[in-house]
């Protein structure tokens, strides 16, 4: 008898845990059903058949780091414009961080935004709650919603007004709940009594101020503190190769991350090209710095990659430095700019693939997504390795309105972004409408 599917992608090279191959993938009821070759021959076959020739199939990509402003900074962007720029860029689902207007550090705040972004998000979502000293002591109860993606400490200020700066209340923010601990770490002492290095008028004094040894000192500080309570964490852009180096020497407590600015950009060419516009928390450091976060990326070291999409306006980062302020919109790019270094032979695709899928579902615990098998969500990114193109701001969604890779001239871009079983995106078009629910997690799935 003959299979029928919802939808069937054929003629596609699939990349599953086993390795790539020219088969089909077979859909239905928003999950993976069948992995194989001629799928849905003869009658009844499938409702939609997407010809993927020459077109490489990948799980879908996730972004675990990106702020969309919602609610209270909706004019810099907002749920449903950063999820249509993460669906055009090929990220089927996304974390989005708290540091918001109000912050989400209750319950009732993460309600709201599991609300806002029903029927309204074109990806998938979880949602983190941020740390505070107030909040510590019912953050084991917080983590525990369905939707959230757990709980989020800045060490050091960044955007918002979220901050945990103290040994005392970062060990009572650890030793509430057991799900891995997001950490922004830069060390907030130490910044403080470096504010008179700021170049007034001149972003290059960025990392001047929030230098290698501040971020140093707080990841070193985090993990003392992490492995004291037992409490598994996650540290997020880093950026300096040293941490890297500490932080491999910690893998049983600690996993990281690394963004595409960071691999992509250096301090010497980005902030006289870009001013501003390049100036996010922890800085934009130098190529040697780069480069050494390429060496422990290909040494395995880092877990996932996040784009950190972190939008303001343009008059905002207008503003004379230090008042403009930090952070630049990524999410849309985070694909590309990754499939541009496979093109460039810096990554492996095999690499990405455990960067934006694997990576993340092993990290925090996802269920159902991560992987192209049996059982899992149809999730899919569709990229054509050898597309050459160049970014262009009208097909940036977010809206900042702006990239730092705007006129970059890239090879490789994702085609489709399904999402189960959804097309939500194909050739830079997108669905009647959005799609996204929230992502299930290992650990609130019986919550």
């Amino acid at each position: 008898m003959t299979q029928t599917y919802d939808m069937i992608l054929r003629n596609g090279t699939v990349h599953t845990p086993g390795g790539s191959e020219q088969v089909d993938v077979g859909v239905r009821d928003g999950r993976i059903a069948a992995i194989g070759t001629g799928l849905g021959a003869g009658s009844g076959g499938a409702g939609e058949v997407i010809d993927c020739t020459g077109l490489d199939v990948l799980p879908g990509c996730i972004d675990s780091q990106v702020h969309f402003r919602e609610p209270g900074l909706e004019h810099k962007e907002d749920l449903e414009s950063g999820s249509r720029a993460a669906v055009l860029g090929g990220v089927t689902a996304v974390f989005e961080m708290p540091n918001t207007n109000p912050n989400t550090d209750t319950a009732d705040r993460v309600h709201d935004k599991l609300a806002r972004a029903r029927h309204r998000m074109w990806c998938d979502h979880a949602f983190y709650v941020g740390a505070t000293a107030d909040n510590a002591e019912q953050l084991g109860e917080l983590e525990r919603i369905p939707g959230t993606s757990g709980v989020k400490i800045f060490m050091g200020a960044s955007t918002g007004s979220l901050l945990v700066d103290d040994d005392d209340a970062l060990s009572r923010v650890l030793a509430s709940g057991s799900r891995r601990v997001a950490i922004h770490a830069e060390d907030e002492a130490r910044m403080n009594a470096r504010k008179d290095l700021r170049v007034e008028g001149d972003p290059s004094s960025h990392p001047v101020w929030r230098d290698d040894e501040s971020a140093m000192i707080a990841t070193k500080r985090i993990i003392a503190l992490a492995r004291k309570a037992r409490r598994r964490i996650h540290i997020l852009h880093v950026t300096t190769p040293a941490e890297l180096d500490y932080i491999a020497r910690n893998k049983d407590i600690a996993t990281c991350e690394v963004t595409p600015q960071h691999l992509t950009l250096a301090a010497e060419d980005a902030y006289p090209r870009l001013g501003s516009h390049a100036q996010m928390n922890p800085p934009i450091r130098s190529a040697a710095h780069r480069e050494g976060l390429w060496f422990w990326l290909n040494q395995g070291v880092p877990d996932v990659l996040g784009s950190d999409h972190a939008p303001h306006t343009i008059e905002e980062k207008a503003k004379p430095y230090p008042a403009s302020p930090s952070g630049m919109p990524g999410v849309q790019t985070l694909v590309p700019l990754l499939l541009d270094h496979v093109a460039a032979g810096r990554l492996s695709l095999r690499r990405f693939i455990e960067l934006t899928s694997s990576g993340p579902q092993r990290v925090f615990g996802l269920t159902g997504k991560g992987r192209i098998a049996l059982g899992y969500d149809a999730d899919f990114t569709v990229v054509d390795l050898k597309k050459r193109w160049t970014v262009g701001r009208d097909w940036l969604a977010s809206r900042c309105d702006w990239s730092p890779f705007d006129g970059m001239d890239l090879t490789g871009k994702a085609i489709g972004t399904i999402i189960r079983g959804h097309r939500v995106m194909w050739e830079d078009s997108l669905a009647e409408a959005a799609v996204g629910e929230p992502v299930r997690f290992e650990s609130t799935q019986f919550a």
